[in-house]
């Protein structure tokens, strides 16, 4: 099924009671700009928020995960809900407007159904109606991250349309993790001179001394009540990105320190409210706030989770927005007497048939598009299978990457996806339905890399083992606070077993490479991007977005079968291949 402009208008207006896409017979959800607005105000103040929106200014389809693999202890808390174990957790009815939004059960159908979600414009709007609606006075619009990077206009403007955009919307905090990758000297001059919301990350220091590079929290007053609120950016980002982009500068996880910059603001500030802008990942924020006491509200970043409703540890409530622009988060607080008495929270989805476009913000999108429009609008080829990245071992779009550096490298026995060597696979890029055109700025926006050179190497099987063994424990260690956030690396002419909940080094099983045996001391040949340079090693002459294009484009149609070339078999965790069709 797939709906015009005019027929989806029309299904808005009649609601949905005569669509019934099996197996569910979805309920009747009537759709509008109001309906989706729909919230009681509540108490005296106002807090507006996005993160992880990963440089999309326009609408895009996005998959949520099927598979959100956990080890024992974490399996089936937030963190690690999808498909019908979300649903279920949240009382979410399936075919629903939230089912569509927060998980990947009946995806494609309800795609179709519902339309694109995100945009700058739409966004914009949802935006300024809440604080048109509250008053300024009592508003604070904060983002959580990886937000000028990751997309075909983030690496054509160097992320500056998008922080055109945040300064249009009069954002007011924020903190990074991918937003570094523009480069140190850009990203200073992005915070220091371009960007009109605050920048605060109370764990990055200056090598070797410690010395904070930018303030660790801001104090706040507003309608009356004084709130301190904290930034964290990705503890991890020297790992998980090259080192260049942080030389000098020290991050990671500090509860001590948080601890102590939650005493100064209570103590010395005399705040009514501490709200923590952490860009830690919500299983990380999870485990730091039963170490740290006394922060009223984090607004969690980094790992895309959706929280219908807040995950409270304590007396803290911790959110989560989704990512790619696919919701707007809203929370009304009263706050009296210098304590939080009582909230409503609402994550508002972003549906871009149905909120209207802010005539600003499009016009801002527009003029930085025109220079690109011809490049990103050029269709490359058509895709018969749904092309989604998110999931913890495997996606299409890695599938499709893989198959498109064998056809350039013929001699290569492996190709891995890596971040920095030893670190998971990134979580963004957007999904195309199965039918549609595949364009350029689609492939930009899975490889919006600003390091896309490709590499190719000599290894040992052992060492290569070791090197997975390594990804796999920073993916599934049952500690969150070692965990540093990410995906399996994805590795294609590779297959093996994967045992979550085995000793550190004896996760990655049975492996074979190229349907051989991996043997230990066989030196093989691998194709690498997404990292750092390889010790004496040059980039190849194409990067991988050009390497990708011109596959596409000689294919011409993609068909990709998931059972087939699903290369991870699980063996202690339910693996789902099917909730995007269902």
């Amino acid at each position: 099924m797939s709906l015009s402009r005019r027929d989806f208008i029309g299904v808005s207006a009649l609601g949905l009671s005569a669509l019934t896409l099996a197996p569910y017979a979805f309920a009747r959800k009537p759709l509008s700009f109001e309906k989706l607005m729909e919230f009681k105000p509540h108490g005296n103040l106002t807090l507006v928020f996005t993160s992880d929106i990963h440089g999309h200014l326009k609408p895009l389809y996005f998959a949520e995960p099927m598979n959100l693999l956990a080890p024992e202890p974490l399996r089936g808390t937030p963190g690690y809900l999808t498909g019908m174990d979300f649903l279920k957790y949240y009382n979410i009815k399936p075919g629903s407007v939230e089912a569509y939004t927060g998980s990947c059960v009946s995806f494609i159908k309800l795609a179709k159904l519902y339309g694109k979600t995100g945009g700058a414009p739409q966004m914009a709007t949802i935006i300024r109606a809440i604080i048109e609606e509250r008053g300024k006075d009592k508003c604070i619009v904060l983002d959580g991250g990886d937000t000028w990077v990751t997309s075909g206009i983030a690496v054509k403007t160097d992320g500056m349309a998008i922080v055109d955009w945040l300064n249009y919307v009069g954002y007011e905090y924020i903190v990074a993790h991918w937003d570094v990758t523009v480069g140190k000297e850009k990203f200073l001059d992005i915070v220091k001179n371009k960007l009109k919301a605050k920048f605060i990350s109370y764990n990055i220091t200056e090598e070797p001394f410690g010395e904070l590079v930018f303030p660790p929290y801001d104090v706040i007053e507003k309608n009356g009540v004084k709130v301190g609120i904290i930034g964290s950016s990705f503890p991890f980002t020297p790992i998980a990105n090259p080192r260049k982009f942080t030389e000098g500068w020290s991050f990671g996880v500090r509860p001590e320190e948080l601890q102590k910059y939650v005493k100064e603001l209570r103590e010395k500030h005399k705040v009514d409210l501490v709200i923590l802008l952490s860009h830690d990942g919500l299983p990380l924020d999870i485990a730091l706030m039963k170490q740290v006491k006394g922060i009223d509200i984090v607004i969690s970043g980094h790992t895309h989770d959706v929280t219908p409703t807040p995950v409270r540890v304590g007396d803290t409530l911790i959110v989560s927005p989704g990512s790619h622009g696919k919701f707007v988060g809203r929370m009304d607080l009263e706050v009296r007497n210098g304590k939080l008495q009582s909230y409503r929270f609402k994550l508002i989805p972003v549906l871009s048939e149905v909120v209207p476009e802010d005539k600003g913000a499009k016009k801002l999108v527009e003029k930085w598009y025109k220079p690109y429009e011809k490049e990103f609008n050029e269709v490359i080829g058509t895709t018969h299978t749904l092309l989604y990245k998110r999931d913890t071992v495997f996606s299409t779009w890695d599938r499709l990457i893989g198959e498109a550096l064998e056809d350039y490298y013929h001699g290569v026995d492996a190709v891995m996806s890596l971040d920095v060597g030893t670190s998971p696979g990134f979580r963004w890029g957007t999904t195309l339905l199965p039918g549609q055109k595949i364009k350029v700025e689609d492939v930009y926006d899975v490889l919006g890399l600003t390091y896309p050179e490709v590499y190719i190497m000599k290894r040992k099987g052992k060492d290569l083992l070791a090197l997975w063994e390594d990804v796999a424990d920073n993916v599934f260690n049952p500690n969150p606070l070692y965990q540093q956030g990410g995906d399996m690396s994805r590795i294609y002419g590779v297959e093996y077993e994967l045992k979550i909940n085995a000793k550190q080094g004896e996760r990655i099983r049975n492996v074979r490479i190229k349907g051989k045996p991996l043997e230990p001391e066989k030196e093989y040949v691998v194709a690498v991007y997404g990292g750092p340079p390889p010790m004496g090693v040059e980039p190849e002459k194409k990067n991988i977005r050009e390497i990708v294009v011109d596959y596409i484009r000689k294919k011409k149609e993609i068909h990709i079968d998931v059972k087939k070339a699903l290369n991870v078999k699980v063996l202690d965790h339910p693996y789902n291949i099917d909730c995007y069709w269902r």
